[in-house]
């Protein structure tokens, strides 16, 4: 199971990485892996608000559907419209391709109450 340690995490298996004053969001590998074959991903309307800890998306899987959950408070900036024709994205580059939505942070400061990459791994060790 791939946890990459530039990564923030969350309690609810999401990802996040700033990049360009950005946040970019996805699943972790082992979400994806919990989820088994995603069939469908429903993305949120760019210009959304979301709140930290709020649902931003969904993922469909064979399993279940799931809540994607925004690790910042923040506006959906971008969606990633791959998802649409492949949302096998998830499953296969969950760290790359597979990203969900970038939200322009609102606090910056809400990333101190994120995971580390180690703190992550503790946490699914003993899920």
């Amino acid at each position: 199971m791939e946890i990459p340690k530039e990564l923030k995490y969350t309690k609810t298996h999401e990802w996040v990485m700033i990049r360009g004053g950005r946040a970019v969001v996805g699943i972790t590998d082992f979400a994806q892996q919990k989820l088994s074959d995603v069939v469908y991903v429903e993305l949120p309307e760019p210009a959304k608000e979301v709140k930290a800890g709020g649902e931003c998306a969904v993922v469909e899987s064979v399993k279940a559907a799931s809540d994607i959950y925004s690790p910042l408070s923040g506006k959906i900036v971008k969606v990633n419209q791959k998802l649409n024709a492949e949302p096998q994205l998830l499953n296969s580059d969950p760290y790359g391709d597979g990203w969900i939505v970038e939200i322009e942070p609102a606090d910056l400061s809400e990333l101190d109450k994120l995971m580390t990459a180690d703190e992550y791994q503790k946490t699914v060790e003993e899920s």
